[in-house]
């Protein structure tokens, strides 16, 4: 995988060196957000614990679930790059691993806002009721694709709009003289 133009102008590392760079900083970041992660764990598990949990009813009950099992899905797929770097990545094999991981980490961000809005939408419905719950999550999720998605997206170095430009060739040249 060729490495954008904006990386290969910015240092001068060899390419192979951009790569192992981009790893690194990546499993740094996953390393960050796999604690957030971790805390919205121990706080669901703390809560089927406490003596509040028998007052939830079933909606609330499979929201719970769901939340939980999406956390414990974030953690492997955010866990996942480290994993493949401590078993492939010395052996040269990182060109493989970085688009892997990209890729993981952003499948990993999406879990994770699910999982948070569950969260949200958990303990919003039981202590304000259904409608309240469901249009505070909807602007949370709202909050969560624009900040985490859309701004990314927008502010990616050399995207540029596509114009409807005719690429003239030598032979179509010769055809409008």
């Amino acid at each position: 995988m060729p490495l954008p133009r904006h990386l290969r102008t910015l240092r001068r590392e060899s390419a192979r060196e951009l790569r192992d760079l981009t790893l690194d900083e990546l499993r740094e970041e996953l390393r960050a957000v796999q604690t957030g992660v971790q805390i919205l764990f121990a706080f669901l598990l703390g809560l089927a614990f406490s003596g509040r949990f028998t007052l939830l009813d079933d909606f609330e009950v499979g929201v719970y679930i769901g939340t939980l099992i999406l956390t414990v899905v974030t953690t492997a797929i955010i866990a996942t790059p480290i994993a493949l770097h401590r078993r492939m990545g010395h052996s040269g094999r990182n060109p493989t691993i970085v688009p892997i991981a990209a890729y993981l980490a952003r499948t990993g961000l999406a879990c994770l806002a699910l999982a948070l809005n569950g969260a949200v939408l958990l303990v919003t419905d039981f202590v304000l009721g259904f409608p309240t719950a469901i249009g505070i999550t909807a602007g949370t999720l709202i909050i969560f694709t624009i900040l985490w998605f859309l701004l990314p997206r927008a502010l990616r170095p050399g995207k540029k709009r596509r114009t409807a430009r005719r690429v003239r060739t030598p032979a179509s040249q010769e055809n409008t003289k």
